[in-house]
């Protein structure tokens, strides 16, 4: 960890030293909508100074103007564009913004490209995922990764892989070229606060750290829903799935923060061996097992926040005899000491009646005896629900007495939402990792043998999926399909309700 990382995680948080941002693919989505809006952000803020610069490479015809027009219809109209103490940070930064057009496979597009930096530099990858073995080579060849004049790091979004295999020739290809201390894979559910906090609830409150075992936690639920359909994404959706998009990468990260062990610090490394460790140990179903403990649902028309919504065949770019699905739930185990004979299930799909992230930590009941005499038909277990998104936060749920003469018990909550104590603003969920890989804090970002954990785990249940077999309808609008219902009261369990 950088020495400017360090002072962070102490509470104090240093301006970024002066850097060069190169951003591939900067006329895409992911730059305008996100990565630029989020270091506009930052300069707001005061942690990035009048000496970062952003150089956009592209295959589109264009120059300067071009790229800047282009961000303007999105930094311009958000939060991100509101003045600052100074003048404007976006208007300061758009003078330091430039265009560099070029093939992502030529060599001459690197070879031009190492004229024009110099000192720090981060290259972000927001290309589609084949691109990625190929710029990091050909960065080498040009030698611009090496870090003689300053770091120079590589930020690779997903999807890194599309199983096993390929996840482990992606890391042979990179790590052959560049170590491992200059890669930053990136997720951006890591960059959520909520998500960020599971480390500060854990180990900074001693009431759930004793509690946060096989002994007193019956089970564990992670969920992504979204509302939202493929949309205009319909290509990139039907040759990648629910359960490639979200689980191996996302939804494993928020296991591995709840279910590592405490590190002896909040250094980088540390943090990343107790993560590495817990991914290393979960275990996905055996072949055998593999179609009953994975789910896979595909949603027909239905209507969601009113609105109608097709099948998912007749969607724009989706092939009219699509496999794909589009819902995905598993059940996992941690064979730790910790977390043995406590089941871990995943769920996410597109098209479901609420946008809801969460974890929801259910605790074992307690002995009914002491009731048996009250007028109780049930006893609920606690829960501890940490909420991702929309409304991030966390809320303890329990039991206590009713008023009145007899012995009735109700469950009750305990609330915190960050809106109400913090200033959240407008964020994109960008702003923590771009800052973390300007200052050197690989904390929030994968290893290789991390990712292939993940995909290790999932392999068995893509192998089942791919042997055959259609994904299980759910009407748009719905909490998915039956099969995911029955994948929990098969172990006498239900779902915590989405939304």
């Amino acid at each position: 960890m950088s020495d400017a990382s360090a002072l962070g995680k102490r509470g104090e948080t240093p301006t970024v030293p002066p850097s060069t941002l190169v951003i591939f693919g900067a006329m895409g989505d992911l730059a305008k909508r996100l990565l630029v809006p989020s270091i506009v952000n930052l300069c707001r803020d005061g942690l990035v100074g009048d000496d970062l610069r952003i150089i956009g490479v592209s295959y589109h015809d264009g120059d300067d103007d071009t790229l800047r027009a282009n961000l303007d219809e999105f930094v311009a109209g958000s939060d991100a564009g509101k003045p600052c103490s100074d003048g404007g940070c976006w208007d300061g930064l758009k003078g330091r913004t430039t265009y560099h057009k070029g093939d992502f496979t030529q060599p001459a597009t690197y070879e031009e490209l190492a004229t024009k930096i110099d000192g720090n530099v981060a290259f972000y990858l927001a290309t589609a995922p084949q691109f990625f073995g190929t710029i990091v080579e050909r960065l080498a060849d040009a030698g611009v990764l090496d870090e003689a004049e300053g770091f120079r790091r590589v930020l690779i979004e997903k999807p890194f892989g599309h199983d096993l295999a390929s996840a482990q020739a992606l890391n042979s290809c990179i790590l052959a070229r560049v170590p491992e201390s200059q890669i930053y894979r990136i997720d951006h559910f890591l960059g959520k606060e909520t998500v960020q906090n599971i480390l500060v609830s854990r180990f900074g409150n001693a009431l759930f750290e004793a509690v946060w075992n096989n002994r007193y936690i019956d089970h564990v639920q992670i969920t992504a829903a979204e509302t939202v359909t493929v949309g205009a994404r319909g290509k990139f959706y039907d040759a990648t799935g629910a359960l490639r998009d979200m689980l191996p990468n996302h939804l494993f990260q928020l296991l591995a923060m709840i279910g590592m062990e405490p590190p002896n610090s909040f250094d980088a490394e540390a943090i990343r061996n107790e993560k590495a460790k817990v991914l290393a140990a979960v275990r996905g179903p055996r072949p055998e097992d593999a179609a009953e403990h994975g789910v896979r649902g595909r949603y027909v028309a239905g209507t969601v926040g009113g609105k109608a919504v097709p099948d998912y065949r007749a969607e724009d770019q989706v092939a009219p005899d699509s496999r794909t699905e589009t819902y995905a739930a598993v059940r996992l185990e941690v064979e730790t000491w910790r977390w043995a004979g406590v089941p871990f299930y995943l769920r996410t799909g597109k098209a479901l009646s609420a946008r809801d992230t969460e974890i929801v930590v259910q605790f074992k009941p307690v002995p009914f005896a002491l009731f048996r005499d009250t007028d109780v038909s049930q006893l609920p277990p606690n829960t501890l629900v940490l909420q991702v998104q929309p409304d991030e936060g966390i809320s303890l749920n329990f039991l206590a007495k009713q008023p009145g003469q007899a012995v009735n018990a109700k469950e009750v909550s305990m609330d915190f939402r960050y809106a109400d104590h913090f200033p959240l603003g407008h964020r994109t969920g960008y702003e923590t990792l771009l800052y973390d890989v300007l200052v050197g804090d690989q904390t929030l970002f994968q290893r290789a043998d991390m990712i292939e954990a993940g995909w290790a785990a999932m392999q068995p249940v893509l192998d089942a999926w791919n042997a055959g077999g259609e994904p299980e309808d759910y009407p748009a609008g719905s909490d998915g399909p039956d099969g995911a219902r029955a994948l929990l009261a098969r172990d006498g369990r239900t779902w915590h309700a989405i939304g």
